[in-house]
């Protein structure tokens, strides 16, 4: 993590050999981290003249210029990674892919080659078995253990847990941020193992030693991963959840939790883990989370004093030159309309705007706010009239975020799980008239409700109703199902069984 270090230590290497690959990939990793996204292109176009076929540098290319929204070099860039993944080349990001790609062979396919470049350094561990107890020992390990999307979403879970049948502990490998989120995380778990700086053999032996009987991984293919730790094999039964909606791509990750919206069972062959369905949703919530008393007026964020608000507060690189085409088209139809977005970054504004402009859009109908505590953000979901949603990448953690807020979303159902998470959440608060399965339903959808005020403040209206009660926010009753999932496997396991897909029955 000491880029600036780093750069110096790459720009020595290279003079002693200019051409060396991995070098000036490394140094535009460094000047991404840096924020120095124009020299970090600068180095992956490089390697790729050296490499043409470095799915690595592709994929640095590719997260760079959607971050930027410079679509004109991003169209063929995608195209380059999809063959050089579809070829089998080691090094396509697997988490790139899903922003990408709606197609889940190829999500699987990017996996394994991520994990099968790693057994050449790593050998999988065969099972290891633990004494059963009526008191299941269960692990989260994270590089999320601060104040991320994913322990956003989580935190309540660990509170929540059943002390009597379960014993909880943490291991975070990530970032050391001391935060609000982190000392909550802390005071909900037996055991809080800090192992960022311990080598993944010393985290292995940590989590051995701890004799648990299943460990999930919260990570996945995301940043900071260290999925090596479960190839050691940690625990009897290892679980995928949250935080990667995709395959792991690897035999030694035996379930990965969801739902039957968001992971149907004839997915199964491009998943490498057992699907495991929750009844409700996959997605756990905090109903803790505090929404900021005051709201902003419209002209503190930016937003005129009248017209329909469109929002998205996906990460920018979310928001593709097919979405934004389509949210061009429905502001075009509902005059006086804008969409809101979330940038400070100066390229994507200004390549936005101009793409707005090309369409024939006035790019003052974009406006652009800032990140803000979660508080003050939740607050300002307030000001929107309709949350519209992206594909192949949904709102996942932000989609929530919307709905706990009281904002609508409007979704269109993807084919693989990142496409279809804003798709469970909407049934699992009794809005699944907002989820459409075309382009053209959609737009039409979005266009409909941005000139019919009455029938979007039914909808508000609606999901008022449905917060207080509905499944999605329901943290006690999410909990105990996954309790019971965990107790299904680790019975299949004691029993000599290999795992298998299951559905966990609804509680009354």
């Amino acid at each position: 993590k000491r880029s600036r270090e780093a750069l110096s230590s790459y720009g020595r290497a290279l003079d002693i050999r200019d051409d060396f690959v991995e070098a000036i990939l490394n140094r535009g990793k460094a000047r991404r981290e840096l924020g120095q996204t124009d020299d970090a292109l600068t180095c992956y176009e490089h390697v790729l003249k050296l490499a043409p076929d470095n799915a690595e540098a592709l994929s640095e290319l590719v997260f760079v210029n959607q971050t930027t929204c410079n679509w004109d070099l991003l169209y063929q860039a995608r195209e380059q990674l999809i063959n050089a993944v579809q070829a089998g080349k080691t090094g396509g990001d697997p988490f790139t892919m899903l922003s990408i790609s709606d197609d889940p062979a190829l999500h699987q396919k990017a996996a394994r080659a991520q994990v099968q470049h790693m057994q050449a350094a790593y050998r999988i561990a065969p099972s290891i078995s633990v004494p059963d107890s009526d008191r299941l020992r269960v692990g989260y390990f994270s590089a999320d253990f601060y104040n991320h999307a994913v322990m956003q979403l989580l935190v309540g879970v660990l509170e929540s847990h059943n002390r009597t049948r379960f014993e909880v502990q943490a291991f975070a490998f990530g970032p050391e941020t001391e935060d609000a989120m982190r000392s909550r995380t802390r005071q909900a778990v037996s055991a809080f193992h800090a192992c960022s700086r311990l080598s993944d053999a010393e985290i292995v032996q940590m989590a051995q030693a701890a004799r648990l009987h299943v460990a999930i991984d919260l990570t996945g293919h995301t940043r900071d991963a260290r999925p090596e730790i479960f190839m050691a094999r940690i625990a009897p039964v290892q679980v995928s959840f949250l935080g990667y909606p995709g395959t792991i791509g690897a035999g030694f990750m035996d379930y990965v939790i969801a739902d039957p919206a968001v992971l149907p069972m004839d997915q199964q062959p491009f998943y490498d883990e057992k699907i495991v369905h929750l009844p409700d949703t996959y997605q756990p919530n905090d109903r803790q989370r505090i929404i900021a008393r005051t709201t902003p007026a419209r002209i503190e964020v930016g937003l005129p004093p009248e017209g329909f608000v469109y929002c998205c507060f996906n990460n920018i690189y979310k928001i593709t030159p097919e979405f934004f085409a389509s949210a061009t088209r429905i502001l075009s139809a509902v005059p006086g309309s804008v969409l809101w977005l979330l940038s400070t970054d100066e390229q994507a504004i200004k390549r936005l705007r101009a793409a707005a402009a090309a369409s024939g859009i006035d790019a003052a109908r974009l406006i652009f706010g800032p990140s803000l505590p979660t508080p003050e953000h939740l607050a300002r979901y307030r000001l929107a009239d309709l949350f519209l949603d992206t594909l192949p990448y949904n709102a996942h953690t932000t989609a929530s975020e919307a709905l706990w807020a009281g904002l609508p979303v409007l979704t269109r159902l993807g084919k693989a799980f990142a496409g279809r998470v804003a798709g469970s959440l909407l049934r699992a608060v009794n809005l699944a008239e907002l989820v459409t399965e075309s382009i053209t339903d959609y737009e039409a959808l979005a266009i409909t409700l941005g000139r019919d005020p009455a029938r979007m403040a039914a909808l508000k209206a609606k999901l008022a109703v449905a917060i207080p009660h509905a499944p999605l926010f329901d943290t006690e009753r999410f909990t105990r199902h996954l309790e019971d999932a965990f107790r299904m496997m680790m019975d299949r396991h004691s029993a000599g069984l290999a795992p298998e897909s299951f559905v966990v029955p609804a509680r009354v």
